[in-house]
């Protein structure tokens, strides 16, 4: 009998509590042999996408890894085209190196899942969603009891209130979440930055800073306790 492998893949690391959880998920489910992560960063800032993290705090993560890692840097502001025209040559590096799938911590939004698995097909590759439908009630308290540990680093408050902004991601904090909102932030309510876990080799020590409002969300800014530039 004939026992295959799992397939090489990266993982597409957003620095949040979803794409910790599913690239923890990929390897204890033996999904996937994770052999990188990849995230995209705004060229313009030098912080994560979305998220606003900055890339001192991110290289502190993937640290923690252990993995190789890739970086994408976007324009600002990054056209779908634009987007999609790097991700793709990205993805062709990769496959180079013999890697044929992608990780995501993607929940349950089909257009997302959908359009990630019709830009991996454009190169041949597929994408692994760890995480896909399970209930975000059950598995945001599932990831606290693993030993997650993350914060709120972007909120957008036209559905979660700027208060929200820098708090830890606990269970306090999905009591106190109003019901619309998702408790994973599935529907973008909210970014996470994970700073502990079990994909973690060692925790990183982090500090919130100060919290201010871009182009209609609200970023809590975070630092690496003793990283370079923060």
């Amino acid at each position: 009998m004939v026992i295959s492998s799992p397939p090489k893949a990266f993982v597409s690391w957003s620095s949040g509590k979803d794409s910790a959880f599913a690239l923890y998920e990929a390897q204890r489910l033996g999904l996937a042999e994770v052999v990188g992560v990849l995230t995209t960063l705004n060229e313009a800032y030098g912080r994560v996408a979305m998220h606003g993290v900055r890339e001192s705090v991110l290289d502190r993560q993937i640290a923690a890894l252990g993995l190789p890692a890739v970086k994408v840097l976007l324009p600002n502001p990054c056209s779908n085209e634009a987007y999609a025209e790097r991700m793709a040559h990205t993805c062709e590096h990769m496959k180079e190196q013999g890697v044929s799938h992608v990780v995501f911590g993607d929940l349950f939004l089909e257009d997302i899942r959908a359009y990630r698995e019709k830009q991996l097909a454009t190169v041949g590759m597929t994408g692994i969603f760890p995480l896909w439908r399970r209930d975000t009630a059950a598995l945001a308290r599932t990831m606290i009891t693993s030993g997650l540990v993350a914060h709120l680093v972007c909120v957008d408050p036209r559905r979660l209130g700027r208060e929200f902004a820098g708090r830890r991601f606990d269970t306090r904090l999905l009591d106190e979440l109003p019901a619309q909102v998702d408790p994973c932030g599935e529907n973008g309510e909210f970014h996470t930055l994970v700073s502990a876990g079990p994909m973690f080799a060692a925790p990183i020590a982090v500090s919130i800073g100060t919290v201010v409002e871009r182009e209609g969300f609200v970023f809590a800014d975070v630092t690496a306790d003793g990283a370079e530039g923060a």
